[in-house]
């Protein structure tokens, strides 16, 4: 990389640097949760212990996929909603597809009275 006259520290094609920082103060439990995770997934109140955790439909293992803190669920990758514009929308309705990662987070768990229940599609908050 060749230094540009003037600018000092010109990053190649151009490319701005990533900034990763975050709004809460350094040292708070979300920061430090955001640190160490790339998403993370607030359980309803309803959910009990135990539980299961799917990710598009696949078991995921508490340790290996997942870490669980309280209510809260940490995943080490990123999983994203995929939210539809009208734009998007309009280019469906006429047949023309547009894709984008869209991942869906379900909890099987049991209900006080014993019944099986599902919590699905669970907001993702990114990192």
């Amino acid at each position: 990389m060749v230094a540009q006259k003037g600018v000092p520290h010109a990053r190649a094609w151009g490319r701005p640097k990533s900034s990763n920082h975050t709004t809460a103060p350094p040292g708070t439990l979300t920061t430090i949760i955001r640190t160490v995770s790339k998403s993370i997934v607030k359980l309803p109140a309803e959910v009990r212990e135990p539980y299961e955790v799917f990710v598009n439909g696949v078991p995921q293992r508490e340790g290996a996929d997942y870490q669980a803190k309280g209510r809260t669920l940490m995943f080490e990758r990123e999983l994203r909603k995929d939210r539809i514009s009208k734009r998007r929308w309009l280019l469906g309705a006429w047949g023309v597809g547009t894709y984008k990662q869209d991942d869906s987070i379900d909890v099987r768990y049991e209900a006080a009275d014993g019944s099986p229940r599902v919590a699905e599609a669970l907001e993702i908050e990114g990192a």
